[in-house]
């Protein structure tokens, strides 16, 4: 089937590109980042051409471009969440993972549906509006019926706090059939990461199932054919050269969209960490600087893209990628199933960032962005094309900075000290006055005002 794939990812091509763009010339960089600048997105040949330069005003005038791109098109916010592994059986042996099949001495566990409503609320309890749901891949102990099972349990808590309003699902790659159930149950984004492009490593790190690449690369295909048209790309750099991965995650996207008229809803951007049983070190491990430039580079090849990083990075490291593309993040992440509020056992992989949710967003206060919960796009009927076809032109921040300051106010009323409540409540007013239009202006301040004496769940 390898030849069939070509049309996603083609290696040979890649390459040659990368070897066509090596030791680009300064005029060859100025071109490509004049053009980023129209928000249309970069060709694979154009982001080649970032991949490979070198020097330190070109890095600068490259992560002063992505930071003004993200700001158009998404504006200040960056949109919180978390993940919630419902069960960690696996019957693949993936070298990295520290679920992997041959870890005999792993207690494993799946959550009850008791168990997954008990997490859910402490989620909730912790701020949380939006929840990643993760499975290892086990058709026995996590079929899709306990999937939707979990997503169903997760919708049905209601708390003085408030619920869970999105459910973004991380499955191994299955089939159409179980695509519409997902699609039924009502998820936001399906993601799905290739781990890495690169076939031979990709061979040589999987065993089970998943070490079908060509199962995993159409996947999206097959989810597209389920009516979910929100999807999630991803690579987990550090299992390959990142250029090479870089570019095929290009093409990835670019397939999507030639193929499905719609482009990747989010990009994540993983990075192999350490975890207890797993002796896999990276071959080609990717530095904090090359991995920083892979988010500009990202940002300005599609730019429309919601971009995802996790606890897996530093807070230092995170605030740099929060200014340059990042528009989502995980706070106060726990890799352990059913780990929230208890002590943890047997986690998928290391967090580096462990400062609780009010940390996190403090600090963002501090960086001049707007935290936000919202999930009003998906509940509004603004998925797939009806998405990219505000997203693209930049319109898109016209919804996400009025439904930020909601929902942020929110949490400020909910969850934040006085201090917290107090500076939040500053920024609110600051993003408030920077809405154009004087009618959603006026009516984001009723909302406010709303949101002050107890009403939720508004949006725009």
């Amino acid at each position: 089937m390898e030849n069939d794939t070509l049309e996603i990812v083609n290696e040979s091509k890649i390459s040659g590109i990368l070897d066509g763009t090596k030791d680009p010339s300064f005029e060859e960089v100025k071109r490509v980042l004049k053009k980023a600048r129209e928000k249309k997105g970069l060709s694979v040949e154009e982001v080649g051409v970032l991949v490979n330069m070198k020097g330190e005003e070109n890095m600068k005038e490259l992560f002063r471009v992505a930071s003004l791109i993200k700001n158009e098109i998404y504006g200040e916010r960056l949109v919180f969440f978390a993940p919630l592994y419902a069960s960690d059986y696996c019957v693949n042996d993936c070298e990295y993972c520290n679920f992997h099949a041959s870890n005999k001495n792993a207690k494993r566990s799946r959550l009850s549906m008791e168990e997954v409503r008990a997490q859910t609320e402490i989620l909730i309890n912790m701020g949380h509006k939006r929840v990643l749901l993760e499975f290892g891949e086990d058709p026995v102990q996590a079929d899709i019926d306990y999937v939707v099972s979990v997503i169903d349990a997760i919708y049905s808590v209601k708390t003085p706090k408030g619920n869970i309003r999105r459910i973004n699902v991380n499955i191994a790659a299955t089939t159409t059939e179980d695509y519409r159930k997902l699609k039924a149950a009502h998820i936001g984004t399906y993601q799905l990461f290739q781990e890495t492009y690169h076939r031979e490593t990709y061979r040589k790190l999987h065993k089970g199932p998943k070490a079908d690449y060509d199962r995993q690369i159409t996947a999206q295909d097959r989810a597209l054919e389920a009516g979910i048209d929100d999807r999630g790309l991803g690579v987990l750099f550090g299992l390959y050269d990142w250029r090479f991965e870089i570019l095929s995650l290009i093409s990835h996207a670019e397939y999507l969209e030639k193929s499905g008229g719609v482009g990747p809803h989010t990009i994540s951007v993983p990075r192999l960490c350490e975890a207890p049983t797993v002796n896999y070190r990276p071959e080609y491990p990717i530095s904090d600087d090359d991995f920083l430039k892979a988010i500009a580079i990202i940002r300005l090849a599609v730019p429309y893209t919601g971009m995802i990083i996790s606890t897996r990075e530093t807070a230092e490291l995170r605030r740099k990628a929060f200014k340059i593309g990042i528009s989502q993040t995980s706070a106060a992440s726990v890799t352990t199933t059913g780990g929230y509020g208890k002590k943890s056992a047997m986690s998928q992989f290391e967090s580096h960032d462990k400062r609780n949710v009010e940390e996190v967003i403090e600090d963002a206060v501090e960086q001049n962005l707007l935290p936000s919960f919202c999930t009003a796009c998906y509940r509004m009927g603004r998925t797939g094309e009806n998405f990219m076809g505000i997203a693209k032109p930049g319109e898109i921040h016209e919804f996400c900075r009025p439904n930020g300051i909601i929902t942020f106010a929110e949490y400020l009323e909910d969850f934040a000290p006085r201090e917290l409540k107090d500076k939040g409540y500053r920024l609110i007013n600051h993003f408030l006055g920077l809405i154009d239009d004087e009618r959603l202006k006026k009516k984001t301040a009723e909302h406010l005002e709303l949101v002050k004496k107890g009403k939720r769940d508004l949006f725009f």
